[in-house]
């Protein structure tokens, strides 16, 4: 476990939250000078340690708005996190006796809403489906098919998977059965494949009807985690646009269903669920 500057971490507040299980340590940065490191963030994300998350988010003041910093586990920086994003709206809106807020993030603003005592509703904002602002290292021009496969060069096991960046890249593989695919043993294998210069979140989705998918995901600096919701957001596009779902779905992911919508009158996705808060102290 690493033992930098860790005492500078000695009394901030933070909250323990997740989102379908996708969980998160929450640190309030605002009022402060400090600013985590890798270390800092190995830390607070080590599952042998004493918190133990997927991703730790902090709170900062960014021109008088609620700036979202996101690290992941591993100590990597992250542009979006979904679940992450509506656990911070609820606790801002708790916070401002408020039903909407909106946030800054890496990857830009968001903006939530309450539609339910622990349901938020967070609009994502529009994908990204170009190569470029995928990014991917070689020229595509579809991208709704990209060139990877997995298995026997003549007989791959899975190969065409589409690519979405929803402030995060995503690689999603169209399988018939979610459940069997080994995702444990090839999600880093393709995280880390040339293709992808900024390394890339990996997914299996089983299409069970025009409006509802089964995921799983293997998340970018963390591994098989229960729920992703910018992979549940990259799922719809991308199954829409192979023309296998509508413009709204529920996606089912390990720790429970997202509802997901790739709105056609401004292009942007909008992410529901549900938040729960384990506990708060100070580190």
């Amino acid at each position: 476990m690493p033992t930098p500057s860790l005492n500078m971490l000695s009394g901030l507040r933070f909250w323990k939250m997740n989102g379908l299980g996708n969980d998160f340590v929450i640190v309030d940065l605002r009022g402060t000078q400090v600013r985590l490191g890798t270390d800092e963030a190995q830390f607070l994300g080590d599952r042998d340690g004493p918190y133990g998350c997927d991703q730790i988010i902090t709170l900062e003041e960014k021109d008088r708005q609620i700036f979202m910093g996101i690290h992941n586990n591993d100590g990597s920086a992250a542009e979006a996190c979904g679940n992450a994003a509506r656990c911070v709206a609820w606790l801002m809106m708790q916070e401002q006796q408020s039903d909407e807020i909106s946030l800054l993030s890496p990857a830009g603003p968001l903006h939530a809403k309450r539609v339910g005592a622990d349901r938020i509703r967070v609009d994502m904002g529009a994908p990204k489906l170009a190569w470029r602002e995928i990014p991917l290292a070689e020229q595509m021009d579809d991208t709704r098919f990209i060139d990877i496969k997995l298995g026997p060069i003549d007989k791959p096991v899975l190969w065409g998977p589409s690519a979405v960046n929803m402030g995060n890249p995503h690689c999603i593989f169209f399988v018939d059965d979610a459940e069997t695919q080994a995702l444990e043993r090839f999600g880093p294998m393709v995280e880390g494949h040339p293709l992808f210069p900024q390394r890339t979140n990996v997914s299996v989705a089983e299409v069970r009807s025009r409006h509802d998918i089964r995921l799983r995901v293997w998340e970018r600096g963390v591994g098989i985690t229960k729920a992703c919701g910018t992979a549940a957001c990259a799922s719809l596009v991308a199954a829409h646009r192979r023309r296998l779902t509508g413009r709204k779905a529920v996606v089912h992911l390990d720790g429970g269903p997202l509802a997901i919508e790739w709105r056609e009158r401004d292009d942007h996705v909008l992410l529901v669920g549900p938040t729960a808060l384990e506990y708060e102290g100070q580190l």
